[in-house]
């Protein structure tokens, strides 16, 4: 389950014979498959499919995988952001299939796809996916993990981003903590006196509790995740219907971690409220608690839940407003404009087919670690595929390229003596690329985003225009772009290391959206370094002359950067030893990207 899966597809799913042929001969052993027909009694009132239900299925099957892995029993501990962008009607099958991504120290990475087939057309449509983590459960603690070894293409992109989903999720909640209105969204303003239209939040408050019993939970007397779901789903659905007056679908569910177990004979109280009404959609906000006897109440998860109405033909209704309770609820109504935001930049960025993303995307705090995620993770895709063409070789350097869906895609690597975590260093700081890129004249640092994520304005030459190109592209015009480099050590044993840059725009920085860079090159398993490049139609009149083999500036920029490396192969005094490198020693290569 790689990047591809979440972006919308048609009602039919088709697989070309050579990635059926790939899954075929390397099937995850982890794979678990449920298939169920949808009866009256899980369906709403439209006679479709509840959500809640769903969700308890696909928790049961991810858990099942997991299990298979593990050997051991295990517990949900989050599940990424799901979009319901179709329907299941009684009648029709549910097939879920799940399987275990990537397996680290005491967690794994779920993924989960739920098709659709209907049974007198033979018709299947795809109607979510998501990806779930679980951990094994505290009683068995001290198990760590068997690693998962990818045999396909497909499962080495899904064990590759994996990682870099894992470093999302565990800065998620911080994202949404410093996000505070006043310093990076424009908020609505409250107005001082509310009018007639408007529903006062309150009215949408919902209280209910659950006794949980032996059929909620799991063969380890642990309340299934599924079904604290299902049941948050039943509430924030009841919070919804009191603001619209009508029978609200879900659209979305945000990304969630359960904070701590629940078991048989626990009471979970339920809360929920609409936190916000947009044109015509809704944020409800849900809080679980557990708790025995007179013990305090424990919390167990929140959610935010996005609910639309629709007319007689499918389409979204215009929604009333709604009046936010005084003190607390101001906050939550000014918190779902930035959570809403952040929804639609995480969509987005991560869910659109490379093609479909824009050169150069705005970069803002609120939008940073999915820019970085997509920078990533398209890098990462792009150097799992297995149809590499070898183009010329020269000076033990080789060029490969690939062609496929409209983009040319270019690989340089050969051997490099010099210590991964060395070039790692001196490539992952653009600022010393001046030294041997003759395209970048000038490289400064403007921000450091994170630890690991920074923004670099460049000033580069221009080129000879392509024959109808621009006239700002006249020889002698100095061109400035903003780059964001995303720099990451091995998650693991046998992961690269990785710069990955991309161009964005900045509104105290007006660029165009293009950067013509040469590319530079990687090291194999041994040590040496790889640069990759795809290259759109907008990027191709730059790096045209460069295809026909290394000869020209192509060839000659590799050997300034093989050459600065050799020269600076030890810094002072640092023995090639790096502080922040610990347990990926035994990591010897070194992947160095530029994304265009």
């Amino acid at each position: 389950i790689d990047q591809s899966d979440s972006r919308p597809t048609n009602d039919s799913i088709s697989h070309t014979s050579d990635s059926t042929n790939d899954s075929i001969s390397h099937v995850n052993p982890t794979e678990v498959k449920m298939s169920q027909i949808v009866m009256p009694s899980h369906s709403n009132h439209r006679q479709e499919l509840s959500v809640g239900q769903l969700l308890k299925w696909m928790d049961s099957t991810a858990c099942l995988s997991a299990e298979k892995h593990a050997g051991c029993s295990c517990v949900t501990a989050s599940i990424d952001d799901i979009y319901f962008d179709q329907t299941i009607s009684v009648g029709q099958v549910v097939n879920i299939k799940a399987k275990v991504n990537r397996a680290f120290n005491t967690s794994m990475e779920v993924g989960i796809v739920v098709v659709c087939e209907d049974l007198f057309t033979d018709r299947r449509w795809r109607v979510c996916h998501a990806f779930a983590t679980f951990v094994t459960q505290r009683s068995a603690s001290g198990i760590k993990l068997s690693p998962l070894r990818p045999g396909s293409q497909q499962q080495q992109e899904e064990h590759s981003l994996a990682a870099e989903r894992r470093r999302m999720r565990r800065v998620h909640d911080d994202i949404i903590k410093d996000l505070s209105p006043c310093r990076y969204i424009c908020m609505d303003p409250l107005p001082s006196r509310w009018t007639g239209g408007v529903v006062a939040a309150e009215k949408t408050r919902v209280e209910s509790v659950e006794l949980v019993l032996p059929p909620h939970a799991n063969h380890q007397v642990n309340t299934f995740g599924g079904q604290i779901m299902a049941w948050m789903v039943n509430v924030a659905t009841i919070a919804a219907s009191r603001l619209c007056h009508a029978h609200p679908s879900l659209r979305s569910i945000d990304m969630f971690t359960f904070r701590g177990p629940s078991q048989v004979g626990d009471r979970l109280l339920l809360r929920a409220i609409v936190n916000n009404a947009f044109r015509t959609s809704m944020e409800v906000g849900v809080q679980a608690e557990a708790y025995r006897g007179g013990g305090p109440n424990r919390h167990i998860n929140s959610a935010f839940m996005t609910f639309e109405v629709p007319d007689a033909h499918g389409n979204p209704r215009t929604l009333p407003r709604i009046r936010p309770e005084p003190l607390h609820g101001e906050r939550r109504f000014q918190e779902a404009i930035a959570r809403k935001k952040i929804r639609l930049d995480r969509k987005y960025i991560i869910s659109c087919k490379q093609a479909e993303v824009p050169l150069s995307v705005p970069w803002n705090p609120s939008n940073q670690v999915y820019l970085s995620y997509n920078n990533v993770s398209a890098l990462k895709m792009l150097a799992a595929r297995n149809n590499w063409q070898l183009n010329s070789k020269e000076d033990q350097v080789c060029l490969y390229t690939l062609e496929e869906q409209g983009s040319l895609s270019f690989r340089v690597e050969a051997e490099l003596d010099v210590s991964a975590q060395r070039a790692f260093r001196l490539l992952g700081d653009l600022r010393n690329r001046t030294h041997w890129d003759r395209h970048y004249l000038e490289c400064d640092l403007i921000r450091s985003a994170d630890k690991d994520d920074f923004l670099y304005r460049v000033v580069a030459p221009s080129v000879d225009p392509a024959p109808g190109g621009s006239a700002n592209q006249d020889a002698g015009v100095l061109q400035e772009f903003i780059l964001l480099a995303s720099r990451r050590r091995p998650c693991g044993p046998g992961d690269p290391y990785v710069v990955a840059l991309r161009s964005v725009s900045l509104p105290t920085h007006p660029t165009p959206p293009l950067l013509p860079l040469l590319p530079l090159p990687h090291p194999p398993p041994r040590g040496g370094i790889s640069y990759y490049n795809q290259a759109s139609p907008e990027v191709l009149p730059y790096i045209s002359t460069d295809i026909a083999g290394l000869s020209s500036s192509f060839y000659r920029s590799f050997c300034c950067c093989r050459q600065y490396l050799t020269q600076n192969c030890l810094g002072p005094g640092d023995q090639d030893q790096d502080p922040e490198q610990d347990q990926d020693q035994d990591c010897s290569s070194l992947d160095y990207v530029t994304l265009l």
